[in-house]
């Protein structure tokens, strides 16, 4: 899905604050800047064909082989690269969730199946997708019954894409947990961690023999050398340690901000993120109203599968900026 994302900022003219990804704006890249303004020679020679020393790196902070993390061109090359990987196959994905899944899948010949509840899976269906936490409702599965899950379907193999780990206190498979099942593969993403949606970053962690199968179907040099510089030096850097307790406080100000105002039910939301429904009026000309007339932007969730014209998403900023969308919604809600 080329089109309907979030962050869709370049098709207007002035936007101050960003809700619409879910991503936490706030973070000192200064440091970053410098050290690949620093590095900008390295792009007169190609990178690694396979990013093997950001691999390493990741490997030994999460205590696993190196044959056991593949690094991507973001979240989003591992999510085509498994669908490629595992092609013409039936996919079941727990819905509603990201797009790209389903596209991904789709393109490399899946039949796609929607799901609603993992204790009803389908009888056929090799691999399972899901999100946790989900995107977009912030929704994360308790760990137990994901585990429990993972071991009484031997035979499926299932893909957790976990590129908000970061920003929940919720319990959920490890790196390490994940790598001795032979049926899992964990997505991982930089772009959310750091806040660097524009270097895109991610990576894969599983055992060795599954990500063995992936690396096979991946082009040379698809993550660039910037990018693996950038790697390292977050990797390294202690200046991205977000308070997630202080996030997640906010958040639920947030949340009981926008239901005194009305009109709108949110779901539940073990992140910093949120999906809300509105009972009255379009999430598209709510959208609208604040990019032109506020210079804020949200993310219109009407084109997840499973969702109508009723929801939009939103991630917590800073008091002050989610104080100026909850007054600005109230605008258009008194107008509407």
């Amino acid at each position: 899905m080329i089109e309907g994302h979030g962050d869709d900022a370049y098709k207007y003219k002035a936007i101050k604050i960003n809700f619409s990804s879910n991503v936490y704006n706030h973070v000192d890249h200064s440091g970053l800047h410098q050290h690949l303004f620093q590095q900008m020679e390295s792009i007169r020679t190609y990178p690694e064909p396979e990013p093997y020393s950001l691999e390493k790196v990741l490997a030994e902070r999460f205590h696993l082989s190196s044959e056991e993390v593949c690094v991507t061109n973001g979240a989003t090359e591992a999510i085509y690269l498994i669908a490629q990987t595992f092609r013409n196959q039936i996919s079941a994905i727990l819905m509603p969730t990201f797009s790209e899944y389903a596209d991904a899948c789709r393109l490399h010949g899946h039949k796609v199946v929607p799901i609603y509840n993992l204790n009803r899976l389908p009888d056929r269906g090799r691999l399972i997708w899901l999100c946790n936490p989900n995107n977009p409702t912030g929704e994360v599965r308790e760990k137990e019954v994901l585990t429990a899950c993972i071991k009484q379907n031997p035979q499926r193999i299932f893909i957790m894409d976990q590129s908000y780990e970061f920003f929940t206190q919720k319990a959920l498979l490890t790196a390490k947990e994940a790598a001795e099942f032979p049926n899992v593969i964990l997505l991982h993403s930089m772009t959310k961690r750091f806040a660097v949606p524009g270097l895109r970053l991610g990576y894969i962690t599983a055992c060795k023999e599954l990500l063995h199968e992936i690396r096979t179907q991946r082009m040379p040099w698809s993550v660039n050398q910037l990018a693996i510089e950038a790697g390292h030096y977050l990797l390294s850097s202690s200046q991205y340690d977000i308070d997630i307790y202080l996030l997640l406080r906010e958040k639920k100000r947030l949340v009981q901000s926008l239901l005194s105002i009305g009109g709108m039910e949110i779901w539940p939301s073990d992140t910093h993120y949120m999906l809300v429904q509105l009972r009255m009026g379009k999430a598209a000309a709510l959208k609208e109203y604040l990019a032109t007339e506020q210079g804020i932007l949200i993310r219109d969730a009407s084109n997840f599968e499973g969702l109508n014209e009723h929801f939009f998403r939103i991630a917590t900023q800073t008091p002050e900026e989610n104080d100026k969308l909850v007054e600005s919604i109230k605008k258009w809600t008194y107008m509407y």
